[in-house]
């Protein structure tokens, strides 16, 4: 099979990060700005539920903000992700809490989204699954439950490990992402502060600072809010850049049930310019995949040159539609 080779950004170096005298042990949270208390919902208990709602949504307005300072680091994750989904690795999250729950959501929406295994794009948490539900945040003290748990998915230089962590030195999974790092595992981290251990063991580090909560220390609010932001942009980014996205379409969709079938009807329909009833015919013919169906209508191929057109490019879909460019 024919590599085909992503266009790379030049690389981005990351600044140096400044040394900490000593570093932040599990309970120490001073000087975190996740931790510290927001002025602005002073006196929170004594407001009205509108004047609530208000301080909320004025602080919530904030996250995309300082997601958008991140945007260079979350770049380079983007196609580090993305050439090691496409050389086989995988990528695995790693959180404990709030940022292991906005993990997990990442991870399982993959699969329907973009047709991919469920292996290519996991997570961990602390706890285990049962700890999605019902909270059980004991085992995100012990950095050697953190390196048990990723062990467990013997991590190797294809894959990618992501830790997920508001304070940025959750013990747990700072000790996953260290032991995997060793195994010559990349690795990246979603904080929303600076200076921590988390950053100090990841190749690349995105910090999103939203500052205080308006509950103090409540991290499933805004911070949250910006991990499920950078979570989005890391995984969609990397599927757009192999191709599983066509313009700005879901093309790779899994038609499971009514709906997405229908989405998958009215994408060729939108993208090939057909009637309904070409289209239903062509995903018919196709054996129900919209990747072979739009190949084969916008190349005028039949289902077996999409299928090796398909797989020459990898999945990418533009690419099979203009077999011209895979042997450049």
């Amino acid at each position: 099979m024919a590599t085909v080779t992503m266009i790379e950004q030049a690389p981005v170096e990351n600044p140096e990060k400044p040394e900490r005298s000593a570093p932040r042990g599990p309970t120490d949270l001073f000087g975190l700005a996740t931790e510290s208390a927001n002025s602005a919902s002073e006196g929170l208990d004594t407001k009205s539920a509108l004047e609530i709602a208000r301080i909320i949504n004025h602080e919530d307005a904030k996250v995309a903000a300082a997601v958008k300072k991140a945007l260079p680091e979350i770049a380079i994750v983007i196609d580090t992700v993305a050439r090691a989904l496409r050389d086989g690795g995988r990528l695995i999250y790693v959180g404990a809490g709030s940022s292991g729950r906005i993990s997990s959501l990442d991870a399982s929406e993959c699969p329907p989204t973009f047709s991919t295994s469920p292996s290519q794009v996991q997570y961990i948490m602390a706890g285990g699954p049962k700890a999605l539900a019902s909270a059980s945040d004991v085992n995100e003290d012990s950095p050697e439950i953190g390196q048990r748990d990723i062990a467990r998915r013997r991590p190797t230089r294809k894959d990618v490990i992501i830790g997920v962590s508001a304070s940025g030195r959750t013990p747990y999974v700072v000790g996953a992402v260290e032991y995997a790092r060793a195994r010559g595992a990349k690795t990246a981290c979603v904080t929303c502060n600076t200076d921590t251990p988390l950053a100090d063991v990841s190749d690349t580090s995105i910090i999103v600072e939203v500052g205080p909560e308006v509950i103090s220390g409540s991290t499933r609010m805004k911070a949250s809010t910006a991990q499920k932001m950078v979570l989005n942009m890391i995984t969609t980014g990397a599927m757009t850049r192999l191709g599983y996205v066509y313009e700005n379409l879901m093309v790779n969709v899994h038609m499971k049930n009514a709906k997405l079938v229908e989405r998958g009807i009215r994408v060729l329909m939108h993208v090939c310019k057909i009637d309904r009833e070409t289209a239903i015919r062509t995903i018919k013919s196709a054996g129900k995949s919209i990747p072979i169906a739009l190949v084969m209508l916008k190349a005028g191929v039949d289902k077996m040159e999409a299928v090796r057109r398909l797989t020459k490019a990898d999945g990418n879909v533009r690419l099979a539609i203009d077999d011209s460019r895979l042997e450049l």
